[in-house]
């Protein structure tokens, strides 16, 4: 699978691209859509920067709730440290602004493995009041601990997500967060964390609002089940998502005999190599007790080598 649309929606809000230089921008409430302001990677006749100047210019940004930050030239070869210092210079210009996406580009315009990405802090500590952050790309990224107290939901997507990162967001103190979404990949790709790097996280000490947790498109999807069986967050959670990575047989059985999951909501499970009777087995312990269960296997299929090695892959890769 590889990411082939843009973001439509952000904070409840319809997407809407700004039109590039040689266009005049349609009228458009600006609190009504989440902004996308957008480059090319490839021959960009504007940079990024001065396409955000356009918006800037031309939209009252008092008003603006939710913006996406998509492509920015070369993305695949420079960090995008200058869109970042763009986006902090103009914080008083954004007194709404509680929605951010950085880095919405799909596999025609950078493949998600090839997104440089920065130290993106910055950006929750130039606005306080942000309630959701997103972030495509793992490459280069960086987030050292942090404070913020308004943060309600934080995405990371990655075909491999630095332990580094992991590390980050872990010793972070993000007391309003309720839905986590970290995709942790494959070491290929840089994704180098291990179990153990997401024990602060499986405690819940500095996530008491956690409500939503999504540990996937994980190589070592077993592992994080293992973990994920036992860990003091588990009971305040109302959805479970372990999809879109390796899970088998081994991690499903520990997240059955781990402690109870009967209190969730949703169990997403979905692009994984089980078996049926673990599946049902799944199925009979939760699905019957009125947890919505997602066991799409989708394109979850097994490859193997003529001496019997078996391969198997994360959703998102590349």
């Amino acid at each position: 699978m590889t990411i082939g649309e843009h973001l439509k929606a952000l904070h409840g809000l319809p997407a809407h691209t700004f039109p590039g230089a040689a266009h005049k921008p349609r009228p458009v409430e600006p609190d009504a859509v989440a902004w996308r302001v957008t480059s090319d990677v490839y021959d960009a006749d504007e940079k990024w920067t001065d396409a955000f100047a356009r918006f800037c210019a031309a939209v009252d940004t008092t008003r603006v709730k939710a913006l996406i930050v998509g492509a920015w030239e070369e993305a695949y070869e420079d960090d995008p440290t200058p869109v970042v210092e763009a986006l902090t210079a103009a914080r008083d210009r954004f007194p709404a602004l509680r929605a951010l996406f950085f880095g919405d580009m799909v596999m025609e315009e950078c493949e998600i493995s090839w997104i440089n990405q920065t130290d993106v802090t910055p950006l929750l500590t130039a606005f306080p009041a942000l309630e959701e952050l997103g972030v495509r790309g793992g490459s280069g990224l960086r987030f050292p601990a942090l404070g913020h107290s308004a943060l309600r939901r934080l995405v990371v997507e990655t075909g491999g997500l630095p332990a580094e990162v992991v590390r980050g967001v872990a010793a972070s103190d993000l007391p309003a967060l309720e839905h986590l979404d970290l995709w942790l990949g494959t070491p290929e790709y840089g994704g180098d964390s291990e179990a153990a790097d997401l024990e602060p996280i499986l405690s819940g000490a500095r996530l008491p609002r956690l409500r939503h947790l999504a540990l996937r498109n994980s190589e070592m999807q077993d592992a994080v089940a293992v973990a994920v069986a036992g860990a003091p967050v588990v009971p305040r959670l109302e959805v479970l998502d372990l999809s879109m990575g390796v899970l088998t047989d081994e991690g499903a059985a520990a997240l059955l005999d781990g402690q109870p999951l009967t209190h969730l909501k949703k169990l997403d499970l979905h692009h994984h190599y089980l078996s049926e009777p673990l599946q049902e087995r799944v199925r009979q312990t939760l699905g019957a007790a009125g947890v919505e269960v997602d066991l799409d296997r989708g394109d979850a299929d097994e490859d193997a080598d003529d001496d019997g090695t078996v391969w198997r892959y994360v959703a998102v890769g590349e």
